[in-house]
This record gives C-alpha cells, structure tokens and sequence, in this order.
C-alpha cells in the first residue's frame, strides 16, 4: 500500500532527465516504479497518452511489463526510441485523437498531462504551447475527453494515475484540483497521494497523484 506521502528528491538521477531540455518536466523513476509495483504485474499493458520523455514507458519495461505511449512532440519521440527496448511502443499522435487509434486492452495508466494555469496564459499546452489559443475551460474539458476515450479501453478495475500540481499564480490556479474533477466524471475517484519534495519544484504550491479506477 502506497502511503498517504511520498517523499522524492526534486534532483533525480542522470537517466531521469534528457540532456538538452528542461530539468523540471520530468516525474523521477523513482515514483513511476513506485506506482508499477502497486498496480500491475508483469506482463500488464501500461499506457501514457502523454508521454513527454517516456520515464513511464522506461520504468514500466524494465519492470517486464508491456508499455505504449503516445507523444505530440517528434523531438520527444525520438527521444523516447532511443530509451526503449521496443521503440515501436512509442507512437507520435495527438492524445486528443485517441479514439482514431485502435488500442487495445490496458491495463494501467500512468502519465502527467501539459500543465496550464489560469493567469496570463495565452499558450495552448495540447499543442506542445505551440498555439497561442490557449483557454483553461477548454483545456480541463479535453483533458477530461482524452480519459473518457481511454476509459473505454481501461479494462474494468484498471487503474489511471495522473500527477498533476497546483500552481503558485494570483490567486493559485488549482489545477490538480480541477483536472481531479473533470477525470471523475468518467472515472472513480480512489485517493490522493501527496508529493513531499526535498525541494519543492519552482512554481508549484503543491503536487499530487491523482488514482482513479475504471468501475462498472
């Protein structure tokens, strides 16, 4: 049983942060096997629909479990590959198109999607922050579409783990809170679990994971 609090160390190893691009983006191994262990076992099919620098795809296959992720980013895919025993398990697509793919049966899911606050945030995080058509309302609204689509391929009893903060805006943009109410409208709501960082992340006033369960 995962504890009510976790500690983590807010530097993590070499392998958990691609050289070349930001330090603070990546969750440490550390926590994805933390979670791998408790929810699955080998042979499981674990999936992130973003899956960023595919820590959670890394993790899981070393652990013997079967992983596919999905990632907007060609840089980052690439990236990924190269991580990857398998590297076809990383597919490049839009986690907003997920219902164009025909996935198969999934066991766990595990992933932290783009964050975005609500003050002065003109960049669209589901286009890579590439658009500048950027709106919170809509961004928790297909946030909460990607996992209702993923529901659908969660087998019953599953389980989804979203890490997701809040942010330190004026007034404090309650993400994890919000994007926790969209994801329990398709899904139920199990337990929060508190991130107690060394050294909390900049910009954060809070982080958490978020475990929900496909229930019939």
């Amino acid at each position: 049983m995962i504890p009510p609090v976790v500690q983590m160390r807010a530097r993590a190893p070499r392998s958990d942060r691609p050289r070349g691009f930001d330090d603070d983006v990546a969750y440490p191994e550390a926590l994805v096997s933390l979670f791998v262990e408790e929810f699955t076992r080998p042979g499981d099919l674990v999936f992130d629909p973003f899956a960023g620098f595919g820590t959670t795809l890394a993790v899981a296959e070393q652990m013997g479990r079967n992983v596919l992720g999905l990632e907007l980013l060609p840089e980052r895919v690439d990236f990924v590959r190269r991580r990857l025993h398998n590297p076809a398990a990383i597919l490049e697509g839009d986690a907003l198109r997920l219902v164009e793919l025909d996935l198969p049966v999934i066991d766990f899911v595990m992933t932290s999607p783009p964050y975005m606050n609500r003050v002065n945030h003109p960049e669209n995080p589901l286009t890579g922050y590439r658009t500048l058509d950027g709106n919170y309302e809509r961004y928790l609204t297909q946030v909460g579409d990607v996992f209702r689509t993923l529901r659908q391929r969660l087998r019953v009893g599953g389980t989804v783990v979203v890490n997701v903060a809040n942010i330190d805006t004026t007034p404090v943009t309650t993400l994890a809170w919000d994007v926790g109410a969209e994801l329990a409208k398709s899904l139920r709501f199990v337990r929060e679990i508190v991130i107690d960082w060394d050294k909390m992340p900049p910009q954060l006033t809070g982080d958490y994971c978020l475990v929900f369960e496909r229930s019939e």
